[in-house]
């Protein structure tokens, strides 16, 4: 790998001398990372809103057929994936909203946790509502 352009190197955020000694500690400015957690919250997020329109196609398409019992086995999965996604996003917004000191990494990601989040507790309740229609259907 190819040494960094002048154009690609960060200066130095601060250079301290040692006293002493013709040595010096440079502390270097470190660029923003998205976290990983606000990531796997939008992912688990989406994944259960997909899942809840199954749960709803299922219920519909096939209630003559069992398909309350389809409708029961991806609403299980839908609210486990939703309430994964909500809780990876909590734990996302801690980590983006922890102090770091100067030379750490610090993290960025706030709206993908928040997303996360409310499509994760959306595709739970939807999910439910949509096992409630498939039951609903079934019995009438």
């Amino acid at each position: 790998m190819a040494p960094p352009t002048d154009d690609q190197r960060r200066p130095p955020k601060r250079v301290e001398t040692v006293s002493g000694t013709p040595f010096g500690v440079v502390h270097l400015d470190v660029a923003p990372v998205t976290s990983g957690l606000a990531i796997g919250a939008l992912v688990a997020g989406i994944a259960s809103v997909l899942v809840s329109l199954l749960v709803i196609c299922f219920g519909v398409a096939f209630k003559n057929d069992g398909g309350a019992w389809a409708s029961g086995a991806f609403a299980a999965l839908g609210v486990l994936a939703g309430g994964a996604a909500v809780v990876i996003g909590l734990l996302g917004r801690r980590q983006i909203r922890r102090p770091t000191a100067p030379s750490a990494v610090q993290f960025t990601g706030r709206g993908l946790a928040m997303a996360g989040i409310s499509c994760g507790a959306t595709g739970g309740l939807l999910s439910v509502l949509g096992l409630g229609l498939a039951l609903l259907l079934t019995v009438t």
